[in-house]
């Protein structure tokens, strides 16, 4: 069977974390070899998730948040308004991608993206994400990664931090590094970035980005997300 060239994206506004949870689970359950692969921008209320490594530890003092016990790997972090989240419904069998390969792509979509507004980031070996290379902030993270692979298939994806409250982070140790700090793109921006931060043109560069990388020939944007009979 050859590989189809085309992807369908939902781009979805505000969701509740669980339905999407949720939903990412139903996709990949009911998926076959057929399936066109999806990718799916959202934002979510503020909520603390944690990985199936997660350790309470790291849970320092989340106060009212809501806490999801959930499926990717890897350990606590926190996604709230202002945070760019994709999730990424893709055969990697049928795409030939290693698990490997498909982090490093998601790293470099980040990379590429903020590279084109004028951030410097880069990924770390052994710490999946990005983080700033200059300025008084270096060092600090701004993007993230956790996946959850079955049968082949991937979901869970990025988030990148955009224009946000950044406090909850510190009831947290991110991904499990005490201290760690965290950063956002609207603390980055220079004067000489004529546009504001805008969420949604960050979202649409973001996504074309990591369709390049992916190598998908057609974008079909689509704004339902539960309905299977389209």
């Amino acid at each position: 069977m050859s590989e189809p060239h085309s992807i369908t994206v939902r781009q979805l506004g505000r969701v509740p974390y669980n339905e999407s949870w949720q939903a990412m689970q139903d996709f990949t359950e009911q998926r076959d070899e057929t399936t066109p692969d999806e990718i799916w921008a959202v934002e979510h209320s503020p909520v603390f998730t944690l990985g199936r490594a997660a350790e309470a530890k790291h849970l320092l003092n989340p106060g009212d948040i809501p806490i999801v016990k959930i499926d990717r790997g890897g350990q606590v972090t926190y996604h709230g308004p202002g945070q760019i989240v994709l999730y990424t419904m893709l055969d990697l069998k049928r795409k030939k991608l290693g698990v490997r390969e498909l982090v490093t792509i998601l790293e470099q979509s980040m990379t590429k993206l903020l590279e084109k507004i004028g951030i410097a980031a880069a990924p770390r070996r052994n710490a999946p994400g990005v983080y700033l290379t200059q300025g008084r902030e270096c060092g600090a993270k701004i993007g993230a990664i956790g996946l959850r692979i079955k049968r082949g298939r991937s979901f869970h994806g990025l988030s990148l931090n955009i224009d946000m409250d950044l406090s909850p982070f510190l009831s947290i140790n991110p991904c499990g590094y005490a201290g760690l700090a965290v950063s956002q793109v609207s603390d980055q921006i220079s004067d000489k970035i004529a546009e504001p931060v805008r969420i949604a043109t960050i979202e649409r560069m973001l996504i074309e980005e990591l369709m390049t990388l992916l190598n998908y020939e057609q974008i079909n944007y689509r704004e339902k997300i539960w309905s299977r009979d389209e």
